[in-house]
């Protein structure tokens, strides 16, 4: 098939239209050419396609009206992509998919703007669900299932982004390391290397720490969350491990904070001995990520543990302290289908953790299943991935049997190319929601990023916008040029808070 996108008028709408086509998998339908055209004339947004196929030329013409309370440049995008949705849905006859054109990685924020401005707010104060996600399904083209389902996780994380100050922050600490790479990994990590470069690498970090210890006790910061990820932080070796663990316990854990958690993530790095420095130290939250409980699974995608390690470590994890527990899973593996997925749910829920997070399985850059993809050394059918049609049955079981269980949605987010084009999605306990969690996505709240490839976010309401600071994702160049990130966070900060040791 050959497309051509043809532009009308001074803006560039290439990307809002790629989105379209990539969600509807238009390169797969059978043309012989596509020619889209857009024009803005006043408010109003024209979209027309020319379409060629079997030899005969067709013209189909959508348009729209902007919403005149939202900001205008915003309201052309979507409406350019509502336009295209509905011409290639409703003329052409493409499948619709589930979240329509709502393509952020980050939906619940779009609501939870409305409700800040009082949309959905009656004059009693009181939230109209059903208003809200009809705008939802209306606005975005959304399915109303998953409409209900942003519109509850949206205003289930309210209470907690609304809590603490300008003055309240959160911590990100990066430990950049894995035994491991996944297949399906695009995260900066890097399979633990010898002891020296370990010992290198902890010595800037201990420089990183120590520098934003000294950031947060001259803006006056609150530390309300700290959140230790990576990689798997838990993949250190025993020394190194504790030597972390005292030195973000000493510098930033001041008291009073609210969470502490360390993503253990791989079973087989958890130890009697980190579970006993954990504890030492206070950590409120762990995790142990499963991703599936089936063999051959876990061996074709490259995790070096067993199912038995999986239950081993929970238990021991469990047995050991009154921390809150999650543990993540994955729809969509090579080689599973509906009743693999179940079968792995039910395992989990028998061990009754505090938090079962559930995500869809992304073709990420970066992985080793996208390289090989891009290589042409494997096609899809290769890894004999679920169809969309599958991993979104195996979504929608999720769903039935955690609510079935007691547990609610509180966390959501999705990615590009993710399988089904559904959302990853937390579900706890009530009671037992991560605050960093829901704080990383808000994206209302100061994060300061330590370490390896971590990202220092920074709500700026004067200029309306997030400021930024990124450590390298490359490990030599972080350990290299630690004094220059860590002065690029610094900036950052002083030009947010100006008002340095200030209340």
């Amino acid at each position: 098939m050959s497309i051509s996108i043809k532009i009308l008028g001074a803006n560039d709408f290439s990307k809002v239209v790629g989105e379209v086509l990539r969600s509807l998998k238009v390169a797969a339908a059978d043309f012989d050419g596509l020619e889209i055209f857009n024009e803005v004339i006043g408010r109003k947004v024209i979209t027309r396609l020319k379409v060629t196929a079997g030899g005969a030329t067709g013209i189909l013409r959508k348009s729209s009206i902007a919403r005149p309370d939202e900001r205008f440049g915003a309201e052309v995008n979507r409406l350019v992509k509502r336009n295209l949705y509905l011409l290639l849905v409703n003329g052409l006859g493409l499948g619709a998919v589930p979240y329509g054109i709502l393509h952020g990685v980050r939906p619940t924020k779009i609501i939870q703007r409305w409700i800040g401005e009082g949309y959905g707010v009656t004059s009693q104060g009181v939230l109209d669900r059903d208003k809200i996600a009809r705008r939802i399904c209306s606005d975005f083209l959304t399915a109303r299932d998953k409409a209900d389902l942003l519109t509850e996780v949206a205003l289930a994380q309210l209470p907690i982004i609304r809590a603490g100050d300008a003055k309240t922050v959160s911590v990100y600490v990066g430990i950049p390391f894995c035994r491991t790479r996944c297949l399906y990994c695009s995260f900066p990590s890097h399979v633990l290397p010898a002891d020296s470069e370990v010992a290198e690498f902890m010595a800037v970090l201990t420089r990183d720490v120590e520098a934003a210890a000294d950031s947060i006790k001259r803006y006056g910061f609150k530390v309300q969350t700290v959140y230790i990820g990576g990689g798997t932080p838990t993949a250190l070796p025993e020394q190194f491990f504790a030597e972390m663990m005292a030195t973000v316990h000493d510098k930033i854990c001041a008291e009073g904070v609210a969470e502490f958690t360390v993503e253990c993530g791989r079973p087989d790095t958890i130890t009697a001995e980190k579970i006993a420095v954990m504890k030492s130290f206070g950590v409120t939250r762990v995790s142990v990520n499963p991703q599936t409980m089936h063999q051959r699974t876990l061996d074709l995608i490259g995790r070096k543990h067993t199912v038995e390690d999986v239950t081993r470590a929970f238990n021991d994890l469990r047995a050991a302290g009154d921390w809150l527990i999650n543990m993540d899973l994955i729809i969509g593996l090579p080689g599973e289908r509906l009743a693999d997925f179940a079968a792995t749910l039910e395992q989990i829920l028998a061990l009754k953790p505090d938090d079962i997070t559930i995500h869809s399985l992304a073709i990420k850059r970066g992985s080793k299943l996208q390289t090989r993809l891009a290589d042409k050394l494997n096609t899809l059918a290769d890894f004999d991935l679920p169809s969309d049609a599958e991993v979104r049955k195996m979504a929608e079981h999720a769903s039935k049997a955690l609510r079935g269980a007691g547990y609610v949605p509180y966390y959501l987010y999705r990615q590009g190319y993710m399988s089904g084009q559904i959302e990853n999605v937390g579900w706890s306990r009530r009671g037992a929601e991560s605050i960093y969690n829901v704080q990383i996505m808000g994206e209302r709240q100061t994060i300061l990023g330590i370490g390896g490839a971590a990202s220092t976010k920074v709500p700026d309401p004067v200029n309306k916008r997030i400021q930024t600071a990124f450590h390298a994702k490359d490990l030599k160049t972080y350990v290299r040029d630690a004094e220059h990130y860590i002065q690029r966070r610094e900036k950052v900060l002083a030009e947010v808070y100006p008002d340095a040791g200030g209340d």
